[in-house]
């Protein structure tokens, strides 16, 4: 497995467990805004960009 592939697929995990995250604290309403904002907004860079490292590496066999 590539060294790109992995990484694209932890930071893909990191940021579906920051959006869970954000997701879970808006609905119960036990964190604040902006913790709320700043996790939201990590975890959709971190989604993206794993996205983008799974999707523009080759496999090389």
């Amino acid at each position: 497995m590539n060294v790109k592939r992995t990484f694209g697929t932890i930071l893909t995990v990191l940021g579906i467990v920051g959006l869970i995250y954000c997701g879970w604290g808006f609905v119960k309403h036990t964190t604040g805004t902006r913790e709320l904002i700043v996790v939201g907004v990590i975890g959709i860079i971190f989604f993206m960009s794993g996205i983008g490292l799974i999707k523009n590496t080759k496999d090389e066999a």
